[in-house]
């Protein structure tokens, strides 16, 4: 199992970011599917079609999101994401922990180059 912890900078507030991953008709326009979200502990959520789906645990307004996300039907992996005002907009910190393996690579360039890409593409215009 391997750990996954970055920084990035998103020129948006951290309320516009906080609401572009917790607002389902906002996941909708930067993933272009559908989303099941709610801000609701031990809800259940689901990103692009359910690629990414897991249960909410725990929400703190415009700063904090703690997710579990299913691997499988046995693994999961915990993810916290914190978002911290910066000079420059949003410094995003993601950290998750659990991650199987063989997953790590595509989990990785998931963060990289479709969640933070999509977001910075939505909220920098």
């Amino acid at each position: 199992m391997q750990t996954f912890k970055k920084h990035f900078i998103i020129k948006a507030t951290p309320q516009d970011v906080y609401a572009a991953l917790t607002n389902p008709e906002i996941i909708a326009l930067w993933t272009g599917e559908d989303a099941v979200m709610s801000t609701t502990p031990d809800s259940e959520f689901e990103w692009w079609g359910g690629d990414i789906c897991g249960k909410n645990i725990e929400f703190e307004q415009d700063k904090k999101i703690v997710q579990e996300w299913y691997f499988g039907e046995t693994e999961t992996s915990l993810v916290t994401i914190k978002t911290h005002q910066d000079k420059k907009g949003t410094d995003l910190e993601i950290n998750q922990i659990n991650i199987p393996d063989d997953a790590f690579e595509n989990i990785v360039e998931g963060w990289e180059d479709a969640i933070v890409a999509s977001l910075r593409d939505l909220l920098e215009e």
